[in-house]
């Protein structure tokens, strides 16, 4: 890309980001279409990925930029996120990813080990947070220069702060922590549970929260604000974290 056109795009992005009316929109669009459950309607080479399609850019832009030699990711569901993430490993030439699951469905498991990317895909079953889980995960990280995180497991503050103070030794300067789901703290109070969603998340217990009390405690960390107002539509706001020092 010539110079001209990046220097044209970073205005008009933070122009955007400064569009009130533009992100207020967004944001009731992101609402209103999780009446549809719209993050689940999507895979990625066969597998439902049950990302939004912006994060899946968003994800890939970060994964290019760094070109990690290893990617942690916790929560798999189906596996699409893995699949996605081996994909973009094998067309980058290096690289492999970590899945850590405590309930990984033996249909999800096998459809995974038998789609081509496995062979960048190693899984561990358990809590992320097990000890003895993430002393395997330390043993398969010590040898890896670049590593990228992505916590998407329990969306509860408790269960994300530990795995943040966890997780975050793994990661070193320039590279990043994506913390999914941190849309959970901007939706209206009590829509889950109006939803028919039976789930411990509100304004106090997310992701996000999370977040905000790990950055309190760590100063290695800050929140990328690039990748979020470039995207406007994200599960992830505040949730990108650059590694700013080792």
């Amino acid at each position: 890309m010539t110079d001209s056109f990046n220097i044209r795009n970073k205005k008009l992005i933070k122009k955007m980001s400064e569009d009130k009316s533009l992100k207020k929109l967004s944001k009731k669009w992101f609402i209103d279409s999780n009446r549809y459950e719209y993050g689940k309607h999507f895979s990625w080479l066969g597998r439902p990925i049950i990302q939004f399609p912006q994060d899946i850019i968003g994800f890939q832009e970060v994964i290019w930029k760094i070109k990690p030699d290893l990617i942690i990711e916790t929560g798999v569901a189906r596996g699409g996120s893995l699949i996605f993430l081996a994909s973009i490993l094998e067309l980058i030439g290096k690289g492999n990813v970590l899945g850590v699951e405590i309930e990984l469905r033996r249909h999800n498991e096998n459809a995974i080990k038998k789609h081509p990317m496995y062979k960048r895909i190693k899984i561990l079953k358990g809590s992320s947070t097990d000890p003895k889980i993430f002393e395997k995960v330390k043993e398969i990280a010590k040898n890896n220069k670049k590593i990228l995180v992505i916590l998407d497991s329990d969306h509860t503050k408790n269960h994300v702060l530990k795995e943040l103070n966890l997780y975050s030794q793994f990661v070193s300067k320039d590279n990043y922590i994506i913390v999914c789901d941190t849309i959970i703290h901007d939706f209206p109070k009590n829509w889950f549970y109006s939803h028919g969603i039976n789930r411990p998340w509100n304004k106090s217990n997310n992701p996000k929260t999370a977040v905000w009390k790990f950055l309190k405690q760590n100063n290695r960390f800050k929140i990328d604000k690039s990748i979020e107002n470039k995207l406007l539509v994200t599960t992830s706001p505040d949730g990108f974290l650059k590694c700013i020092k080792n």
